[in-house]
């Protein structure tokens, strides 16, 4: 019965990647961002009566499918770039998402009777706009290069004020959440994170230089990618910081250290698996719709 399970689960697996190409292309056709096309066809599919269930735990959703497109991301973006343009940068990172959240918390607790905790959770969630997304509707827009970089550097680093803003809310919701005591150590992962990613970029860079298989070196990439996240998780500092600042360091420093081959190899590879992640991700973020809409109320539907 498990492995008929595990067989029916890669068989959707296989079906919804193979819809995705179709998707991708045609939202290429349309000269629409692929990511809500996915997203509004799997609420659709998620209404159907052989739709799967599938159920995946938050931790796992931001370690499998944001770590990597964060990365990859942020390995693109100019430092330099982001330095010139910090203030607009932290103002939408920052200010943007916190009068979002905000808002929604207002609307949430006013017109929903949630409690302010659990609103200010739910605004957190939803306040910041998706790098993937937002990159891949930049592509499509013809818009002044400084605008581009304030949006894309900001789209990186909203997670990590959400985040924070999340972690806030749940502490408060189960009375453990004092703000004299626990927002400086939240400060303090934010700050752990930036000296965290630089650190281990170096020792990457150190370790990757005996490492000269291409496919070997592209297992280490993505091996050190996810580890990074599940460290940074475990020393409880900003996985997203610490992602964004590993790969910038990175950036600027591997390209000159790896061999033309292992260069185009890693590329790839690392656009091909980005890009699978990516439409399972928002296909399966629209799978979702039926059963949030199961577990509503009758006054909420």
């Amino acid at each position: 019965m498990v492995i008929m399970g595990h067989m029916l689960m890669l068989e959707w697996v296989l079906v919804l990647l193979l819809a995705s190409v179709v998707l991708t292309n045609l939202a290429e056709r349309l000269a629409v961002p692929y990511p809500s096309l996915l997203a509004i066809a799997g609420a659709g599919l998620a209404f159907l009566p052989f739709a799967p269930q599938i159920r995946i735990e938050p931790e796992l959703v931001l370690a499998l499918f944001v770590a990597p497109a964060l990365l990859d991301a942020a390995f693109d973006t100019s430092p330099r770039g982001l330095r010139d343009n910090a203030i607009p940068v932290a103002s939408m990172a920052v200010v943007a998402v916190v009068l979002t959240t905000a808002a929604i918390a207002f609307l949430g607790w006013r017109f929903a009777n949630l409690p302010l905790a659990a609103a200010i959770a739910l605004g957190a969630i939803v306040a910041p706009p998706d790098a993937v997304a937002a990159n891949e509707v930049l592509r499509h827009l013809r818009i002044p290069q400084r605008i581009g970089l304030v949006l894309q550097g900001e789209s990186m680093l909203n997670d990590a004020t959400a985040l924070w803003i999340y972690r806030a809310a749940v502490l408060a919701a189960s009375g453990s959440f004092g703000f004299v005591a626990d927002a400086p150590i939240l400060v303090l992962a934010a700050v752990g994170g930036l000296v965290a990613g630089y650190v281990l970029a170096r020792l990457y860079l150190i370790a990757s230089a005996f490492v000269r298989d291409a496919a070997s070196s592209t297992v280490l990439q993505f091996v050190s990618t996810f580890g990074i996240w599940l460290l940074s998780e475990r020393l409880a500092l900003s996985p997203i910081i610490t992602v964004v600042i590993y790969a910038m360091t990175l950036a600027q420093a591997a390209p000159g250290r790896l061999g033309a081959r292992l260069r185009i190899s890693s590329y790839s590879v690392w656009e091909t698996a980005v890009f699978v992640v990516n439409v399972l991700a928002f296909v399966l973020m629209g799978l979702q719709a039926r059963p949030i809409v199961e577990h509503l109320s009758p006054e909420q539907r």
